[in-house]
């Protein structure tokens, strides 16, 4: 693919997210700028994106002209205003801080052209919010992406009441061009997978907790007997421990649901800075 719906996007935010959906968008042919705020960030995010690259090539996966085409159209820069000047498509990758994200695209709804579409990655923000004060709100939208970014087939789509279906039908159209599944959700705490998926991952917890099984074992449960492809508290891990717990704590306030109640193990786990796979312990050693 060499020839996508939006030209050129910038992706805010090098993490982990960042990085990967700066990489799928160049593997669809897009020119990609990947900004965060220091150059150590960025740097660390271009390193990604050429590692799971060479992973690709030492597997056979990926041709050693892809790798080198994929990281040409990716560039890398601190200046966020300049990385979304002239851009089709900004997708935000930042922390999940409704007040950080509702100030950037406060801040940059005044720097892209009219018809550059504004997203968020949000897992469980309420997108009204995020949009709150923004400019041109038809084309708002959430693009909620799954990791390992390059990996997960399924990008979640989460509609406001304002986006328009001209914002939803162009951007189910590049989700297809970067090989994605689209789902579309309406803007809803949790929208569609981080409600079903956390409720599960803190069932798991305490169950744990309570000594019905072992980790292992709960995990076993759900690949071999449901089909899943990883068990909720591996998933836990690799999502991180404090990513969850934020969302588990949001989705109380929200819903008013005990289901969403964080376990005091799962606390008691991010305090001691156990958060899964990024910090080499959490209900598995890495």
């Amino acid at each position: 693919m060499t020839d996508t719906i939006y030209a050129t996007v910038a992706v805010l935010g090098a993490g982990t997210m960042g990085a990967g959906i700066a990489q799928v968008c160049a593997q669809a042919g897009a020119s990609v700028v990947l900004q965060d705020i220091t150059e150590e960030f960025v740097s660390k995010g271009l390193v990604r994106v050429r590692d799971f690259l060479q992973k690709g090539v030492d597997k056979g996966k990926v041709t050693a002209e892809q790798r080198d085409l994929v990281l040409g159209r990716i560039t890398t820069t601190t200046d966020r205003k300049g990385a979304c000047r002239g851009a089709d498509l900004v997708i935000e990758a930042v922390p999940e801080k409704l007040e950080l994200k509702n100030g950037l695209f406060r801040e940059l709804s005044t720097v892209v052209t009219p018809t550059c579409v504004l997203a968020s990655n949000t897992s469980s923000l309420s997108l009204a919010k995020v949009f709150a004060g923004v400019s041109g709100q038809a084309r708002c939208i959430g693009m909620h992406f799954f990791n390992p970014v390059p990996l997960m087939a399924l990008l979640e789509l989460v509609r406001t009441d304002a986006t328009s279906q001209a914002t939803i039908d162009a951007v189910t159209t590049f989700a297809k061009q970067l090989g994605k599944e689209a789902i579309v959700v309406k803007d809803s705490p949790g929208f569609a997978s981080s409600r079903l998926g956390v409720c599960l991952g803190l069932e798991a917890i305490r169950m744990l907790d309570s000594g019905v099984a072992s980790a292992e074992d709960i995990d076993k449960a759900m690949v071999l007997g449901y089909g899943h492809p990883m068990g909720p508290l591996k998933l836990t891990d690799l999502v991180g421990l404090d990513v969850r717990l934020a969302i588990a704590d949001y989705l109380t306030k929200e819903l008013d649901h005990p289901g969403f109640k964080a376990p005091e193990l799962m606390r008691r786990m991010v305090a001691e800075g156990k958060l899964g796979k990024k910090t080499g312990q959490g209900f598995y050693r890495w």
